[in-house]
């Protein structure tokens, strides 16, 4: 067999040329089981187009998850200086997200145990998730379907293409933001424009809503620990006609569930306002509204005792760690496995300007340095061996 650096690259390499879209991966499915079933790893099927599997060690003990996603993204792949040998062969699918090489890590993880079986105790749960990319996620499939049974603890990580190479980014609490998307109807009286009185025109209280929200949310909240923005705007088919409603989509992500209730809150109270404000013309009557909040993926919140141990630990070993990196406004169903047991989410770079790779996720020109993957396996496994060794310094 292969040298392991070797084998994970040409693993990452193979996932790369065929992308599948989420919950359409059924062939990545089959490239996982087999190499799973060549290490001689026993596996089933979850989640339609998931896998998980169990790797024993030499007796019995606590059992540490490691996932990885494994789903695509709906782009063009472009043509560059590195990837001739291993560019999408779906037209319109693409590995934009690291998820080939999150693959390829966590195989390689697999590899590496199943060697040292005889070396530890427990166990440790390989995850290969579908649908990260799309909410509801794959993660919620996983755990609904029993993905989570047993397990103690567990431990993912995922690559940045706008964080140096070899960095590990880490932080204990929210790591990775929720994110939420909403829908606002707000509706009006049509009519002709020669006659504004008959008329409660709903593009005037979307124009005010639109521009006075950010405003009233900021009275509660730091502009730091929220984003939104409005990405649709859709209304009228006739040019001199007021139309009779407005829809408005926009999303919103915070890093606290006190900070969601805030914004939805707010954009209720502001609806109210408007109605009110704009019901004076007793000939056209009073403006109503609908709105319709969604939640997506929750705030992934790092278990603190259990980052606090791996920090120590990685430091101890990498030369790139940062412990108190930013919170940033991605969100991640990863979130959903922390919500039922303590563990750790790391992002580990791959920025290399020496060689040009430069192109952030979901890029259609999106490449990692192959030389991280290797890290990626080092810090999983030193991470799951440490934890099986003494789970009680982690879940303090």
């Amino acid at each position: 067999m292969k040298a392991l650096d070797e084998w994970i690259i040409d693993l990452r390499r193979q996932f790369h040329r065929d992308p599948e879209l989420s919950f359409n991966e059924y062939r990545t499915q089959e490239r996982i089981i087999s190499v799973l079933e060549e290490l001689g790893i026993k596996c089933k099927r979850i989640a339609d187009t998931g896998v998980i599997a169990d790797l024993y060690g030499k007796g019995p003990g606590p059992c540490i998850a490691v996932r990885s996603d494994t789903d695509a993204l709906a782009a063009v792949e472009k043509q560059t200086e590195f990837n001739k040998d291993y560019i999408s062969e779906n037209p319109g699918v693409m590995h934009a997200c690291g998820h080939d090489g999150h693959m390829a890590i966590v195989l390689g993880l697999a590899r590496l145990l199943q060697e040292q079986r005889n070396s530890f105790n427990g166990s440790v749960r390989l995850i290969f998730q579908p649908a990260e990319e799309v909410p509801p996620g794959g993660a919620a499939r996983i755990i609904g379907e029993g993905g989570l049974e047993g397990v103690d603890a567990v431990i993912g990580l995922h690559i940045f293409g706008n964080v140096d190479v070899g960095v590990i980014n880490l932080r204990p609490g929210p790591f990775m933001a929720s994110s939420n998307r909403f829908t606002v109807k707000i509706f009006g009286k049509g009519g002709h424009h020669s006659i504004p009185e008959y008329c409660v025109d709903p593009i005037a209280i979307a124009a005010e809503f639109i521009s006075s929200l950010k405003s009233g949310i900021s009275e509660k909240i730091g502009p730091s620990d929220y984003v939104l923005g409005f990405g649709t705007v859709n209304s009228g088919e006739q040019f001199n006609r007021t139309p009779d409603e407005v829809e408005i989509v926009g999303s919103f992500r915070t890093f606290s569930d006190e900070d969601t209730g805030i914004i939805e809150t707010s954009m209720s109270s502001l609806l109210d306002s408007l109605m009110e404000a704009y019901s004076y013309n007793s000939h056209a009557g009073t403006p109503s509204y609908e709105l319709d909040v969604q939640y997506g993926y929750p705030v992934l919140y790092n278990d603190p005792a259990f980052t606090e141990k791996a920090t120590g630990l990685l430091q101890s070993i990498f030369l790139k760690v940062n412990p108190e990196a930013n919170a940033i406004f991605g969100a991640e169903d990863f979130a959903c496995y922390l919500q039922e047991v303590p563990g750790m989410y790391a992002i580990v770079g791959t920025r290399n300007v020496e060689k040009g790779i430069l192109e952030g996720n979901h890029s259609s020109s999106f490449d990692i340095d192959e030389d991280i993957l290797m890290i990626g396996v080092r810090l999983l496994h030193t991470l799951a061996l440490d934890f099986l060794k003494d789970p009680g310094a982690y879940l303090k």
